[in-house]
């Protein structure tokens, strides 16, 4: 189960934090946690996925430098942190699991989404 979090409305250029906790998985077969996101309709897009054993890290083009994903082994945790954020980056934000692919069909586990609207 993931339970994402921390998704709301803040204005450009502004930040925020979205936090993804997992239960029930095991993690020593988890290779990677990672964040989508997705606009009506439109196709879920990757934003960031993290390594869950060594954190190496990969962006999207469109968020690089601007988005950081980081984990916590302890709490089971992802975070992504957003700052600079941009109209466009309005969202429903996911979280995703066991995967290590950009394609959102090639990740097994899903938490609900957390809307993100970014204002101009």
């Amino acid at each position: 189960q993931l339970r994402a979090s921390g998704g709301g409305l803040v204005q450009t250029g502004g930040s925020l934090r979205l936090s993804c906790a997992a239960s029930g998985l095991t993690f020593n077969y988890v290779v990677g946690m990672g964040w989508f996101r997705q606009a009506p309709g439109k196709e879920r897009e990757f934003v960031a996925r993290i390594t869950w054993s060594g954190g190496t890290t990969y962006y999207a083009d469109s968020v690089k430098g601007r988005f950081t994903i980081s984990r916590d082994n302890a709490k089971n945790t992802v975070y992504l942190q957003m700052n600079s954020l941009k109209p466009e980056d309005t969202d429903v934000y996911y979280c995703a699991a066991a995967g290590s692919s950009t394609r959102f069909n090639e990740w097994p586990y899903w938490g609900q989404g957390t809307q993100v609207t970014v204002s101009s």
